[in-house]
């Protein structure tokens, strides 16, 4: 993230998040450290990993203090092994202090995120499919998660609601069918926007085809009907295969021949990646 990236999309979140942890005073800092002294502390990677968020990390303590320094060795994307000294803060210890955790929530969350997202690229290499993520994302949280995606090589797919049109099952209920969900769609967006359905079998598939979706979603369906479902679409619209896939069962979709595969456990379920500040001391 550039600074004014951070500044439109990133400064209030992480306000927000530092006014949650201290509402009017580090007491705790406060009391062993109630005057300014210049200190420093280290970054350690506790697990081999892939980071991502240094710079929300860097942004805590610059938004407590200014004139905070952060450095690092490396950059987002970048694989580290345990114990790696990621970076160095350097400034008034009270600010280290009171923003260590926040700091850490993000760097950890967002680290973990593109660490488990770079173990499913892994798997995907050699085919023509990309991994995308999902609108599950934690609350408030949505444009980190999705960076961190990115920095752990998966692609975006729409950011909210407003970012694109993709018709689900309970859209086309309401609307009252597949073609009649699509006919809408088109006479309600612009031109520019591309139209996803999702479909549960194969003729929902045709409907969809015939009706003239750009992209379609093959939900929770099996390998076979995939396959199939790849096949009768012939190029006509660009497939997507999502419904609960995870590290541990993409291989079975790896040869199916489809365009994207969505996973939002990328964001719900990726463990965190343990980074800790370590070795504080006064310079």
């Amino acid at each position: 993230m550039n600074n004014i990236t951070m500044k439109l999309n990133a400064d209030d979140l992480i306000l927000s998040a530092l006014k949650e942890d201290i509402t009017s005073e580090d007491i705790t800092t406060n009391s062993v450290m109630p005057h300014y002294q210049l200190g420093e502390v280290e970054l350690l990677a506790k697990q081999d990993g892939v980071l991502a968020g240094l710079e929300v990390f860097k942004r805590v303590f610059q938004l407590l203090d200014e004139k905070t320094e952060v450095t690092f060795g490396f950059k987002d994307g970048d694989t580290v092994k345990k114990g790696d000294r990621v970076g160095l803060v350097r400034g008034d210890i009270r600010v280290l202090l009171s923003g260590e955790r926040t700091a850490l929530n993000y760097l950890q969350r967002m680290s973990g995120i593109a660490t488990y997202t770079r173990s499913i690229v892994e798997l995907l290499k050699g085919s023509k499919t990309k991994l995308l993520d999902t609108r599950k994302t934690t609350p408030n949280m949505r444009v980190f998660e999705k960076y961190a995606v990115k920095a752990g090589g998966g692609c975006n797919h729409r950011y909210n609601l407003s970012d694109g049109i993709l018709l689900k099952d309970n859209h086309i209920g309401a609307a009252g069918g597949v073609k009649e969900a699509i006919r809408m769609a088109k006479e309600y967006a612009p031109f520019v926007r591309k139209i996803e359905v999702e479909v549960e079998n194969l003729d929902m598939l045709k409907e969809a085809l015939e009706a003239g979706a750009d992209i379609i979603m093959l939900d929770n369906m099996s390998v076979e009907d995939m396959k199939e479902a790849v096949r009768l679409t012939a190029g006509r619209a660009e497939t997507e295969c999502s419904g609960n896939v995870t590290k541990e069962n993409i291989a079975r979709l790896v040869d199916i021949g489809v365009d994207y595969i969505s996973s939002g456990a990328l964001t719900h379920s990726a463990p965190i990646l343990d980074l800790s500040l370590k070795n504080l001391h006064a310079v």
